[in-house]
């Protein structure tokens, strides 16, 4: 039995003790510091639907005020299934703007989207027409560097209850600094990204080596956010393969400049393809059939940073990028940052940097 297994399964074992003593309470899996900012109190709420509450210019001033965390039932929606927005202000210093920050919202009922700033950082579960509820899921969503700002923040969390209970329900709601991370990966989340890809990817599972190739046609495919664990979008108690694609557009300007794909760290092991070509990939693929506990050296605490080979990037048109993982046991998937493309200039310069500091 190698080490993350037997990492992965004293975590088990460790929740499961937590759990004898304290019941059905789930605060063993709260964040462990105190929340840099605390969220808990008074946010804007308004049923219904419209895009444009995502936006950080919004007016919500004549918006309800509710209690978070909180049932809207208990806050005089009784009854009320369907979509509900929550926004709410954040003042930052200039001194709090470098950290590496996430937002967590504890658990909500059933689905969300949520948003910094007007940009999509989390989503948790799916919503009309293709419904599924993510209501024991913890939401617990990085937020970029780029995103933050000296002065007023905005977070806006869009919310659909299947039935029964709704809203961000509990938890100890609040910005948190990432201070477990590796050195490495904290670090690398504040590189400056030319091409951010943090956000709605498409995701199936099952394994086809046609599904790398750029005019695979994956428009049946469900949507899914990266980063994050799949077992916490819709995926519980999946373990085997799962491939995910991304299409974006490299601008014109850096048609000259050689890039680098960072997928942050995968669960276990990856193939990554752009355009149908191979560009990188970390574990042991020589198999023929793998055993639902195969060995691994740790490659799910690796950070993946793929240099692209000239003449694969195409600028100013569609690119589609591919990733081939493979689970072996408890969590999977492209669960933690950063994710997007940067130039190998920058990429040096930036870890140069920290080696002389």
């Amino acid at each position: 039995m190698n080490l993350k297994t037997l990492l992965k399964i004293s975590v088990i074992l460790s929740s499961l003790l937590l759990m004898s003593f304290k019941g059905c309470e789930d605060s063993n899996d709260e964040p462990e510091s105190y929340a840099f900012i605390d969220l808990k109190g008074n946010w804007k709420f308004s049923i219904g639907d419209n895009p444009e509450w995502a936006d950080e210019d919004y007016d919500d001033s004549d918006w309800e005020e509710i209690n978070v965390p909180s049932l809207w039932e208990n806050a005089g929606f009784y009854g009320y299934d369907g979509f509900a927005w929550f926004r709410k202000t954040v003042e930052l210093k200039s001194s709090q703007i470098d950290e590496n920050l996430f937002l967590y919202l504890g658990y909500i009922d059933d689905a969300d989207e949520t948003y910094f700033n007007g940009h999509l950082i989390g989503l948790s579960g799916s919503f009309p027409p293709s419904i599924s509820t993510a209501y024991n899921a913890q939401r617990k969503y990085f937020i970029p560097t780029s995103l933050l700002k000296k002065g007023t923040n905005v977070i806006a969390v869009r919310v659909f209850d299947i039935h029964l209970d709704g809203g961000i329900a509990k938890g100890n709601i609040g910005i948190y600094k990432s201070e477990g991370t590796k050195t490495s990966i904290a670090s690398a989340y504040n590189l400056d990204l030319d091409v951010y890809l943090q956000g709605k990817w498409k995701f199936n599972t099952g394994d086809n080596t046609d599904w790398s190739k750029k005019d695979f046609d994956d428009s049946e495919w469900k949507e899914i956010f990266v980063p994050a664990a799949w077992e916490s979008r819709g995926y519980a108690g999946y373990d085997g393969f799962g491939w995910y694609r991304k299409k974006f557009t490299l601008p014109e300007e850096f048609k000259n400049e050689k890039m680098i794909l960072m997928l942050g760290r995968i669960d276990d092991i990856d193939q990554t393809f752009i355009n149908g070509k191979l560009i990188g990939s970390i574990g042991d693929w020589n198999f023929k059939e793998i055993p639902k506990y195969f060995n691994t050296f740790n490659e799910w605490e690796t950070l993946r940073a793929y240099f692209i080979p000239d003449h694969v990037l195409r600028t100013g048109s569609e690119n589609i990028i591919s990733v081939r993982v493979y689970d072996g046991f408890v969590d999977g998937g492209i669960y933690d940052g950063p994710i997007g493309l940067i130039t190998q200039e920058k990429y040096r310069q930036f870890w140069r940097g920290k080696q002389s500091q």
